[in-house]
């Protein structure tokens, strides 16, 4: 056998196996008995309803395999699924530094050192949603508003399945088009956006798209509810005095990084959960949040930032939240040598996964 059929033969195994319950009714007790070769997924209590689940690195190599996101299963339609990652190649919209084009395909190559539970929290996401990747949108590179049309229909399509899109950027542009999506369907909605920046300019070099832009274009289209926006992490020199000071008027409440150096965010999340409510909310982050000396690999570095630990708290104060989108933008490859950019980015979209509703806990 060719090594291009032995890998299709692989792939093809895992695609079809199943997973029985057993006694403790965990998906990972598969990996422990011996001589299974025909198993059930776990199923939902209520539904009964099957799940996606990634194959372990005790039994299939993490360097294997075409690679998708946490090796899961690739399908090209949101069809069937409650949650969905799905990749945003460009930048465009990138101002300083490029290469974010190539972050979604970087995210997926480091997203195979994860699991399938979460261990700090017991999250049990491939025992409580079915999610897949469904590739990335078909962007056109030469042309950003062209881009920003094709990324709303491809959203539209998403989110009329009833799935939650989990975004893999590509630089911040993209938000504005997804939003323009998420509120066709859901109504103005509240925002966490966690970024070093506010991304709130009105004009760039003659532009009005890109990736300084997108939240001011998506409050003059009413996309966002004002009172229910927090922008968390906001760092970094300015072309004003007070940087914020646009954000401030419409409502939105900005923290700003020098407030939670060396303390926890977990307070401060309190305090966001009630300011959202159980209305509709979509979770932006841009990797440059975080301190470029954890996460370099990025277009736009500025320093003094968010640590890897309090972007995942960040994160972990969504649960309970109505999430219905979340996005990872601004990896940018060429300047993350080691991979650790996309590696945090890949394990950030799953503490996303790991909030959505109607997640189980162990």
């Amino acid at each position: 056998m060719s090594r291009s059929e032995l890998t299709a033969s692989m792939f093809s195994f895992w695609r079809t196996l199943t997973i029985p319950r057993t006694a403790s009714g965990t998906a990972a007790d598969f990996f422990f008995l011996p001589r299974q070769t025909s198993v059930l997924y776990p199923n939902r209590k209520c539904s009964g309803k099957r799940y996606n689940v990634p194959p372990s690195a005790e039994f299939v190599a993490r360097v294997s395999g075409i690679p998708t996101m946490a090796k899961l299963p690739f399908q090209e339609t949101a069809d069937g699924l409650d949650a969905a990652f799905i990749g945003v190649p460009i930048d465009t919209g990138t101002s300083n530094r490029p290469g974010a084009r190539f972050g979604p395909r970087q995210i997926r190559v480091e997203s195979a050192m994860l699991r399938s539970y979460n261990s700090g929290t017991r999250a049990a996401p491939y025992e409580s949603l079915m999610v897949a990747d469904i590739g990335d949108v078909n962007v056109n590179v030469y042309d950003l508003k062209d881009t920003c049309k094709r990324i709303r229909e491809a959203y539209r399509k998403i989110l009329a399945t009833g799935c939650i899109p989990l975004t893999m950027g590509g630089d911040h542009t993209i938000a504005y088009p997804i939003l323009q999506a998420v509120a066709e369907k859901h109504g103005p909605v509240g925002l966490i956006h966690v970024d070093a920046h506010a991304d709130t300019s009105d004009v760039v070099l003659g532009e009005k798209i890109g990736h300084g832009t997108p939240f001011r274009r998506c409050v003059e289209e009413g996309l966002l509810d004002c009172k229910r926006v927090v922008q968390i992490g906001l760092r970094g020199s300015g072309y004003s005095p007070d940087s914020y000071e646009w954000s401030r008027a419409q409502g939105f409440r900005v923290v700003q990084a020098e407030e939670f150096w060396f303390k926890s965010l977990a307070p401060v999340m309190a305090e966001v959960r009630g300011q959202m409510g159980g209305g509709p909310v979509y979770l932006s982050f841009d990797i440059d949040a975080l301190d470029p000396g954890f996460a370099p690999g990025t277009g736009t570095p500025e320093i003094a930032g968010l640590t890897p630990i309090q972007g995942v708290e960040i994160i972990r104060g969504c649960r309970g939240l109505n999430l219905v989108g979340c996005d990872l933008v601004e990896v940018s490859p060429p300047y993350d040598t080691t991979g650790n950019t996309a590696l945090t980015g890949a394990n950030l979209l799953f503490e996303m996964l790991c909030v959505l509703p109607k997640m189980k806990y162990y």
